[in-house]
């Protein structure tokens, strides 16, 4: 995708969300989407129980959780947990995190990429090999030693996952305002006195708009997975407050004699993931102005 330029948000189509409708696979991640922000809005109202609630009559006579059915319509967990009312509470926990550092990541690699484009020099030489250097190291390394140094909140965990993942957006909005600093219309407006900030605010960034919008989509995806596997390794949102990374990795033990601890909420990782990617992926293309007469 790093070599796709996306449409000038002027030139956008002003039909985009329609032909975006016109897409089955983009409606089935729009519905995928809608299903679990619904579930995560209205997990006071749809979840049986209270997500920390441990139940007597929640684990059988040996101590193992319950199948689902009955009173736990999808089992219980090791601890007697109704798996169910962790799951619609999990949700909420992928979304914020999702949306809180993703946002920042996007914040931090548009301003550093649209800083080092635009100026150039020895600034934008400064700021790329800064991002390379990050870019060098593995993020899931990189998160999993900074996650260590930090307590463990929801809020830590999303600025952990900001920090490792804004360096893809620098690149892509580095190399477009490289591209869009180069242009005619920027060089008239410099002519007629237009400052710095004038130029960049008003003439380069509307122009950026598609790829973030694009860029933001799918980085929901990557934060999703990156949240769930930090809290897995046991460096993410800690219990009881429940994740669904974490609810994978208490109940680990029991995936031969409960599997369905650890497939509901790997399947709701997978979905999640799988509905972002879907619709950044139509996004691009409907923003795409070489797909324009093809839909």
């Amino acid at each position: 995708m790093s070599g796709t330029v996306l449409a000038p948000m002027s030139a956008a189509p002003r039909g985009a969300s329609a032909r975006l409708m016109r897409r089955p696979l983009a409606l089935i991640g729009i519905a995928l989407i809608a299903l679990v922000v619904a579930g995560a809005v209205l997990a006071p109202w749809l979840a049986p129980y209270p997500p920390e609630a441990q139940h007597f009559d929640g684990l059988t006579i040996e101590g193992a959780p319950l199948p689902p059915g009955g009173a736990y319509p999808l089992g219980t967990d090791l601890l007697g947990r109704d798996l169910l009312s962790r799951i619609l509470y999990g949700a909420r926990t992928s979304l914020v995190i999702g949306v809180v550092a993703n946002g920042m990541a996007l914040t931090i690699g548009t301003l550093v990429g649209l800083v080092a484009g635009y100026f150039r020099g020895w600034i934008g030489a400064v700021l790329m090999r800064f991002t390379d250097l990050m870019m060098a190291f593995p993020a899931l390394l990189l998160a999993i030693t900074l996650a260590a140094i930090f307590t463990p909140s929801l809020w830590i965990v999303a600025m952990v996952i900001a920090l490792v993942n804004w360096v893809q957006t620098a690149r892509v909005i580095y190399t477009e305002t490289t591209a869009l600093a180069a242009r005619e219309f920027i060089a008239a407006e410099r002519a007629l006195g237009a400052g710095t900030g004038r130029i960049l605010w008003h003439h380069i960034l509307p122009h950026l708009v598609p790829t973030i919008i694009v860029w933001g989509t799918l980085g929901i995806s990557t934060t999703v997975l990156l949240e769930a596997t930090l809290s897995y390794l046991g460096v993410g949102v800690q219990p009881p407050t429940p994740s669904w990374g974490n609810i994978i990795f208490e109940n680990q033990t029991y995936f031969q004699s409960a599997p369905w601890l650890v497939f509901l909420p790997g399947a709701a990782i997978l979905l999640l993931a799988l509905a972002f990617n879907l619709v950044g992926d139509a996004l691009r293309d409907v923003l795409d102005p070489t797909q324009r007469g093809q839909d």
